[in-house]
């Protein structure tokens, strides 16, 4: 409920562990809204896990393990993409599929046209296209379906702080133009990139590592609601921020 400050837990909340009631570090929930349920990555016990949105559940069901997920996304006919930050590549998953189709990475850790260097948050729009941020690589790329290689979309100019780069990129959106957010963690701050752009602009942040109202400590989720709204996770500072944005 709007106005509600306190949370409510819908899935783990019993404590670190790997029984399927508990959770461990997981980095990235989306909702399945066919099967009214969320998919979560429960990154440190290597799995990914499905909780019913219903009151009463009390625990999840494995949808695929023995895996180092970090970023979750789902398209329009729910395919699952799941960033694996250990084998640098991005999968996509049918529902009960174990395996999954390699969408991007698969060379080896790098930094060529066909390699990713750790990647997390995925984003895939309705061609099925895939933006991932290649955190290690400084930059975000987007790999269009069936791609062997990749096209560099934001940053790929080395770790820094100019319009030109990003250091350590994580939470990612793009909209129905082609417009990338992207949350740039260590220079706290978002960015936007146009389609096709050079160089980025900062909307939110930049002013610095803090606490206040225009700074973060280290942005790494960002989401959008219907209104236009932005939500940071502003991950050192323990808080999720709104702001409105032109």
């Amino acid at each position: 409920m709007i106005g509600d400050t306190n949370g409510q837990v819908v899935a783990g909340g019993n404590g670190q562990g790997n029984r399927l009631d508990q959770l461990n570090g997981p980095t990235d929930v989306l909702i399945d809204k066919e099967t009214d349920s969320l998919i979560i990555c429960d990154r440190w016990n290597r799995r990914v896990v499905r909780w019913s949105r219903r009151s009463g559940t009390t625990e999840g069901e494995i949808l695929i393990d023995n895996i180092v997920c970090y970023g979750l996304a789902m398209d329009d006919q729910r395919y699952l993409y799941i960033s694996h930050t250990d084998k640098h590549e991005l999968r996509r998953y049918q529902i009960g599929d174990k395996n999954g189709t390699l969408v991007a990475g698969d060379n080896g850790k790098g930094d060529r046209l066909n390699q990713l260097n750790w990647p997390n948050y995925i984003f895939v729009d309705q061609q099925q296209t895939v933006y991932v941020s290649d955190h290690n690589n400084y930059r975000v790329m987007k790999w269009n379906k069936g791609a062997k290689e990749g096209i560099v979309v934001a940053g790929g100019q080395g770790q820094g702080n100019a319009l030109t780069q990003l250091s350590d990129p994580e939470g990612l959106f793009v909209d129905t133009l082609g417009t990338i957010y992207v949350a740039d963690r260590i220079n706290n701050r978002v960015m936007r990139w146009p389609k096709g752009a050079k160089q980025g602009t900062v909307i939110v942040g930049g002013n610095g590592q803090g606490a206040g109202a225009n700074q973060f400590k280290e942005p790494v989720g960002l989401s959008f609601d219907r209104h236009g709204n932005l939500y940071v996770v502003d991950h050192y500072n323990h808080r999720v921020q709104r702001f409105s944005i032109e």
